[in-house]
């Protein structure tokens, strides 16, 4: 089996054009399905065949993986693996039928983004100390974040060359190396020109690297460090909520709802392939809008 998995991440890197994260999460979720499938049929995981999974099988797997404890998302996002490695394997005819055409996809508890209010916003983006380099950098990270949407992933993989200050905008690298341009805002405008000369120079040193958000050491700032910058601000403002980066993302979503904006627009902005995964942004402008509706009509 570990040969066919091989081969499957080649083409997901060759072919689909899949990001390190992307390709360790697939292999990691296929190795855990052999591993279960090596314990089933009491063989070493090697000798383990495709062949020999049936829709049973796997049943069997995402039953053991629910009684485990795990969410229902990430069921479907290992399940999402196996369909995809398995419709390989039929395509390369390693297989002569698929097992996943007979599994149904776990039903999903819809959650609602969590997001910002615009005062907790407005706090946030006034929190970081800029007379001093880090400050200058914090403040920069967080109006780009709110500005344009961006992924944690996509802004520390931003270079000095990316954003555009005649234009004003920020050329992003998303999802499957796909390039998009997003807007950025006058106050990420004035951040990021503030920190790339007054702050930067002075994290990077003597060091050389294109990187437009660099950490102590002149290095690429890691998305681990952005959770950590942001940590750092939302409790010196005392906001009283589990606060992400992703957090705003989606408040930039929500708020740009609630201002007019179209879904197919907020789609393109935020980088979205399908619809489907902009309209939860739906639900949250729409009890924003039955809230103001409730306190202000005289016969709600």
């Amino acid at each position: 089996m570990y040969t066919f998995i091989d081969g499957f991440i080649v083409y997901l890197k060759v072919e689909k054009n899949a990001s390190p994260r992307t390709l360790e999460s697939y292999q990691r979720d296929i190795w855990q399905f052999v591993d279960f499938l090596a314990d089933e049929f009491k063989l070493p995981g090697e000798q383990v065949s495709p062949e020999q999974v049936d829709h049973l099988s796997v049943r069997k797997y995402l039953a053991e993986l629910q009684k485990k404890g795990l969410h229902r998302s990430t069921v479907a996002r290992k399940l999402a693996s196996l369909r995809s490695f398995y419709r390989y394997l039929s395509r390369e005819e390693i297989v002569s039928g698929n097992p996943m055409l007979r599994i149904s996809t776990p039903k999903l508890e819809k959650r609602l983004p969590e997001f910002l209010y615009e005062d907790e916003v407005r706090s946030l983006m006034d929190a970081p100390d800029t007379t001093t380099a880090s400050g200058l950098r914090d403040k920069a990270i967080l109006e780009v974040l709110y500005s344009s949407g961006l992924r944690v992933s996509e802004l520390v993989g931003l270079d000095t060359g990316d954003p555009d200050f005649e234009l004003e905008y920020v050329r992003v690298k998303g999802k499957g190396a796909r390039e998009r341009i997003v807007p950025l805002g006058s106050y990420a405008i004035k951040a990021l020109a503030g920190y790339l000369t007054g702050g930067r120079s002075q994290l990077a040193g003597t060091g050389v690297t294109g990187a437009l958000f660099l950490n102590r050491n002149g290095g690429r700032l890691t998305a681990r460090s952005v959770r950590n910058i942001v940590d750092k601000y939302v409790k010196q403002v005392s906001i009283q909520r589990r606060i992400s980066p992703h957090t705003l993302r989606h408040s930039f979503a929500t708020h740009l709802l609630d201002g007019g904006a179209d879904l197919r627009s907020v789609q393109e902005l935020l980088g979205h392939i399908k619809m489907s995964t902009t309209q939860i942004y739906t639900h949250v402008t729409k009890q924003k809008l039955k809230s103001v509706y409730e306190k202000t009509h005289p016969r709600a």
